[in-house]
């Protein structure tokens, strides 16, 4: 079942980036790139839709905080990012969970700038070479790709329903959309 959903991401992001490049040799990491920037903008503008007060919210006691969801995409976006990129990650100190907001979404920002730079050259020949994953797992460069637009996604929605829970909108429910 995950690799059957795998393949569907796959394929959506191939078509996604057809769309926006038909004549691109390198439509996967096309697409790639065009969700992080996606992804970025609406994550970003999440954070800074979220008041400062709020920070420190979740939904349930066994759910991070809303500052903690924060930290674990910027950490995560250097990770994964540096594996498909096959660069190294940003030597960076860590920002505390409780950082206040300001520190906090300029992380978040610093680390998509981050993807845009170290996914800049990332093309399709490689998308079954191997890259180092958590632990001592080695996955497809393809594989490591599509964990981070799931992640990001994911991400994305966890931010969107903490926002409506505190009676904000998040940004792709507002007027312009960044579907």
């Amino acid at each position: 079942m995950k690799t059957t959903l795998q393949l569907v991401a796959l394929a959506v992001c191939c078509l996604a980036g057809a769309a926006s490049a038909q004549d691109s040799a390198s439509p996967v990491a096309d697409a790639l790139r065009s969700a992080e920037q996606r992804a970025g903008r609406n994550l970003v503008a999440a954070a800074e839709e979220m008041p400062a007060a709020k920070y420190g919210f979740k939904p349930t006691p066994a759910q991070l905080t809303f500052a903690a969801v924060l930290g674990h995409l910027a950490k995560g976006n250097d990770f994964l990012c540096s594996r498909i990129g096959g660069v190294d990650a940003p030597k960076r100190t860590d920002v505390a969970k409780d950082a206040p907001k300001d520190k906090l979404v300029a992380r978040l920002r610093e680390s998509f700038q981050f993807c845009e730079t170290a996914l800049a050259k990332v093309d399709d020949k490689d998308l079954g070479g191997k890259v180092p994953f958590f632990g001592d797992r080695q996955v497809s460069r393809a594989e490591a790709m599509l964990a981070a637009a799931e992640d990001w996604a994911d991400h994305y929605s966890q931010l969107a329903i903490y926002l409506r829970l505190n009676g904000h909108l998040p940004p792709t429910a507002k007027g312009k959309q960044e579907e």
